[in-house]
């Protein structure tokens, strides 16, 4: 255990390329250690902080620096709805010094500054030290997201009905938000409402699926590194038992082949295991899971 001698915390309501390259290089020394996934999204963060003013009106990253090196970092992710994201780490020769307490904390004060009336707190199902961190913190279960890599020995079945797949424009703002409403269980608002156009400006694309010009469902597909990465697929409540799941399913895969990228991952979250018996069937296999715990003020 090294001894916290030089403590510096930072607070920032975006990332910077010198806080990106320092959050991942903590990331691979935890993965090596306990070899347990992160839902950081700092991707996604680096992305939209581009051409920002810097701020603190919403603070969303609590960095913990010791002799100038980050060991301890929470970032706070809100993707629309009632609940903010919350996932962190602390470096394996600082861990038991009260660290992530400490960054917690401040989450907590930021979380009460803000509307949002939920906290979700993720940890990987294999995490030792985030479930009981979680268990700490009295936070119930809610939910499980899991990453599914797609085999690479799998066959796509193209034996599909006649789903048509069209880029999202902005005009489908409105159909896009009442989607993630109905698969997500949420709230449908109108500021959670954004635009297909401008998400493609930061590599994520969304396509709405259509049986003779009939919305029946949607997906999001993004390409982080060469590796393409397929969420937010659904298909609307009276459509389904169809096959049209599948179908969407496999025109994704094969928009992502088209684009030379073999890596690809499904990230798909359920209370139901036996909901992942379609991705499965489509060659896809578990890689991770990561576990969402609720807290509500």
């Amino acid at each position: 255990m090294n001894k916290n001698e030089q403590p510096l915390i930072k607070l920032k309501e975006e990332l910077d390329q010198n806080d990106y390259e320092s959050i991942k290089h903590l990331q691979k020394i935890c993965f090596e250690k306990d070899q347990t996934t992160f839902k950081l999204e700092i991707d996604y963060k680096l992305q939209r902080a581009e051409g920002k003013v810097a701020s603190l009106s919403k603070i969303n990253e609590f960095m913990y620096f010791d002799k100038g090196n980050l060991v301890g970092y929470i970032g706070i992710c809100h993707f629309g709805g009632d609940a903010i994201e919350v996932n962190g780490m602390v470096h394996p020769a600082y861990r038991r010094q009260g660290i992530f307490k400490k960054l917690f904390s401040l989450i907590r004060e930021e979380w009460g500054k803000r509307e949002s009336q939920k906290m979700l707190l993720l940890s990987d199902h294999k995490s030792v030290s985030g479930l009981e961190f979680i268990k700490y913190t009295r936070a119930n279960y809610e939910h499980s997201e899991y990453d599914m890599h797609l085999r690479s020995d799998a066959v796509q079945d193209l034996t599909l009905n006649n789903m048509d797949l069209r880029k999202a424009v902005n005009k489908d703002a409105k159909e896009i938000t009442r989607q993630n409403a109905v698969y997500f269980d949420l709230e449908f608002r109108e500021e959670d409402i954004f635009f297909s156009e401008e998400e493609e400006k930061h590599g994520e694309f969304i396509y709405i699926a259509e049986l003779d010009h009939i919305i029946v469902g949607k997906v999001h597909l993004t390409i982080v590194d060469g590796i393409g990465s397929i969420y937010g697929l659904g298909i609307l409540p009276q459509y389904r038992g169809k096959g049209y799941g599948r179908e969407l399913l496999t025109k994704s895969v094969l928009l992502l082949k088209e684009k030379n990228i073999t890596d690809i991952v499904l990230q798909v979250a359920t209370k139901n295991k036996n909901a992942l018996n379609l991705y499965q069937s489509c060659g896809f296999e578990e890689s991770s899971i990561m576990d969402y715990y609720e807290l509500t003020k």
